[in-house]
């Protein structure tokens, strides 16, 4: 679980992040939860933009992934959300310390 000042972090990293995941009108399939699987490990940071086709709601999606994969919802903004997940082999964020 990550701190409100993490999440805060997070935003601020994907604010200018480019969406690297698309969700068309086929919705949430096995193909798109490994794609955002990948690139959670390559790049920690990931954001997902639904499609005009989508008639699915990005946060209840994001919330959906983040628990199938082990990932936290960091922020959702029209038809974009982000997730993040530490990396095992790349690790790249440095998160700000939580306090005791």
């Amino acid at each position: 679980m990550i701190t409100s000042k993490q999440r805060s972090y997070l935003r601020s990293l994907a604010h200018s992040l480019e969406p690297s995941v698309y969700l068309g009108k086929s919705g949430l399939t096995d193909n798109v939860i490994k794609e955002v699987d990948v690139n959670l490990e390559a790049r920690e940071l990931v954001k997902v933009k639904l499609q005009e086709g989508c008639s699915l709601e990005p946060k209840d999606v994001a919330n959906q992934i983040a628990e199938q994969l082990g990932a936290e919802f960091v922020q959702a903004i029209g038809k974009k959300f982000t997730l993040y997940r530490e990396s095992k082999e790349n690790k790249q964020i440095e998160l700000p310390k939580a306090k005791k």
